[in-house]
């Protein structure tokens, strides 16, 4: 990708980013931002591993979402967002 590329995918990130009048980013909560991509990891994992797991499998989708849910109620929380 070539440099004006670059700095035109940049600011429309930048622009993404900043809407709404505040900067949402993983540099506001690294740790949380992290764990958000490592349960969506392991969803998708869990989403394609075969059905036949005695019902296991499906409750720890169930679980990973319920975390997924958790996470984001943290990040909603940590901007001023809690209920």
């Amino acid at each position: 990708m070539k440099l004006g590329g670059k700095i035109a995918l940049g600011a429309a990130a930048l622009m993404l980013a900043t809407a709404g009048g505040y900067v949402v980013g993983y540099s506001d909560q690294p740790h949380m931002h992290a764990a958000q991509d490592d349960l969506r990891a392991a969803r998708g994992e869990l989403q394609s591993a075969t059905s036949d797991k005695g019902g296991h499998r499906v409750r720890a989708i169930a679980l990973v979402n319920q975390a997924l849910s958790e996470v984001q109620a943290g990040l909603d929380c940590a901007r001023g967002d809690c209920m």
